[in-house]
């Protein structure tokens, strides 16, 4: 478990204070009830309620079973959790290296302002440089002005030149079963 010292914003008049009981830690199977549970917190911010098929045993198997195909920070404050991060590595042809795609990242409304999300995009950060990658990236709702804000702020440059494509559903069955 990592540690991290936080700071409450400065009042008027008033030093910093300390923000106590903070740490990051790797989420682990036990954890997936309060996964699910911020993945839904985080799905009716963004308005997408209705689109949160996750369930706790599609998460075990898919974070914590035989082939975990991604990976989970939990955020604690005074041992609540308060936030979490699910990422995994991506590939970058152009730099021959793997990359660290942050799928989401979600602090409860309650602890935000006092640097949580910093913390976890800094601890991110750490896990890409010390795995080599050549980037760290994610992607956010075009209406979400706070968190564009916020990563700017931490020096992300928005990709204009790029838009993300996907594939679901019966669309993603379809292409699977489609002739060569």
């Amino acid at each position: 478990m990592l540690s991290i010292q936080l700071f409450a914003w400065k009042d008027p008049g008033m030093a910093e204070r300390p923000l106590c009981d903070f740490a990051i830690r790797s989420a682990g199977p036990a954890d997936v009830p309060v996964i699910l549970s911020l993945i839904r917190d985080l799905a009716e911010y963004e308005r997408l309620s209705h689109e949160v098929e996750a369930t706790e045993d599609v998460l075990r198997r898919n974070l914590f079973g035989e082939r975990p195909y991604a990976e989970a920070l939990i955020g604690q404050l005074r041992e609540e959790p308060v936030a979490f991060a699910v990422y995994f590595h991506n590939f970058s042809t152009f730099l021959g290296r793997p990359g660290l795609y942050l799928e989401d990242l979600y602090v409860k409304p309650a602890a935000r302002g006092l640097g949580i999300g910093r913390a976890i995009l800094r601890r991110l950060a750490s896990i890409a440089v010390e795995r080599d990658c050549g980037r760290l990236e994610w992607s956010v709702l075009d209406w979400n002005t706070p968190a564009l804000e916020f990563y700017k702020s931490l020096g992300a440059i928005p990709m204009t030149d790029w838009t993300i494509h996907r594939v679901t559903g019966d669309a993603l069955r379809s292409l699977a079963l489609s002739p060569s």
